[in-house]
């Protein structure tokens, strides 16, 4: 695809006589050039033969306009000019240009320039397309192997992050907040007498009401670290890196809260009862050595306190005097 930009009609039928019998040249020719732009852009040649004296613009100044516009600036163009001087070549080639000719050119030459041009910006554009390939290609991998990990790592039920993430996560989590020595706090979330509302309304509505408390949980995030997972059965946990115990008691009561506002129905232990939530946090700034299974001690011990005492209810616990 060969654009010619004269404004001399005689050299734009010179140059289509020089290539009418040639395979695969598909010749245009552009006598305004105010319109070169315009029209480079739409046909989308291969090659542009650019004139460098015509009326109104200068030809150096469409190489540069073609080489700022995206649509063209890889585009080879070459440089028409009834002067054989060196200077105007090298203003040619800092302007943008890719060969320089004298015009009219010898036809064998100027064909064969045009089909050397053609197939290094062919080349250049295939390189590119299986780059662009290459990329897409990379990037659905990229996104598979994502949705892969997220099913990896999600309960299937609720969609929170399922008990094998949450231990790699604490663990991970843990680590820092010893090398850091900050506070990590752990909820235990457990739906009181759901057994009871599994036997007496049967296993579909029990799932219901888990993905339930999944969703109030979900939305009492505060931040991007913190991790709501289901740890088993009804039992559910939040990881709260970098809080106190006063913030994850704040957590832990619009949980409960959210779920109370949902009143969902429960016949027990009383006829007209509502689903309530029991919690048990803990807090600790890990000490060199320790364990995390000593964080998920204590947040075990605050949900078996807020159980004896009543349950629906939030019982925060912190590391014993004796221990520190």
């Amino acid at each position: 695809m060969v654009l010619l930009v004269d404004d001399q009609a005689m050299i734009g039928e010179a140059v289509r006589r020089n290539l009418a019998d040639q395979d695969n040249i598909d010749f245009h020719f552009c006598a305004d050039p105010q319109e070169a732009i315009a029209q480079a852009m739409q046909i989308r040649p291969t090659v542009i033969l650019q004139d460098l004296v015509m009326p109104g613009v200068d030809g150096l100044t469409l190489v540069r306009e073609y080489r700022a516009n995206p649509v063209t600036c890889d585009i080879p163009i070459i440089v028409l000019s009834t002067k054989d001087d060196s200077g105007v070549k090298s203003a040619a080639f800092a302007a943008g240009a890719n060969d320089y000719l004298v015009k009219l050119p010898d036809p064998i030459e100027l064909i064969a320039r045009i089909r050397y041009h053609s197939r290094s910006y062919q080349t250049l554009l295939q390189r590119d397309e299986a780059y662009r390939a290459l990329r897409e290609s990379q990037q659905r991998l990229l996104d598979t192997n994502l949705m892969l990990q997220r099913l990896m790592n999600a309960d299937g039920l609720t969609g929170l992050s399922n008990r094998r993430h949450f231990d790699e996560y604490l663990s991970m989590e843990w680590l820092r907040a010893q090398r850091d020595q900050t506070q990590m706090s752990l909820l235990f979330i457990d739906v009181d007498y759901f057994k009871s509302y599994n036997d007496d309304l049967g296993h579909l509505a029990g799932d219901d009401l888990l993905r339930q408390l999944a969703v109030s949980m979900r939305e009492s995030c505060t931040r991007p670290a913190d991790m709501p997972a289901r740890y088993g059965g009804d039992e559910f946990v939040m990881l709260l890196p970098g809080t106190p115990s006063g913030g994850a008691r704040v957590v832990a009561e619009k949980i409960r809260e959210a779920m109370l506002a949902r009143r969902i129905e429960h016949n027990f232990p009383t006829r007209g009862s509502i689903i309530t939530l029991s919690i048990g946090g803990a807090t600790l700034t890990p000490m060199p050595g320790e364990s995390s299974s000593l964080l998920i001690q204590l947040a075990d011990q605050g949900l078996y306190c807020a159980k004896n005492q009543g349950r629906n209810r939030v019982k925060m616990l912190e590391r014993p005097v004796s221990a520190a």
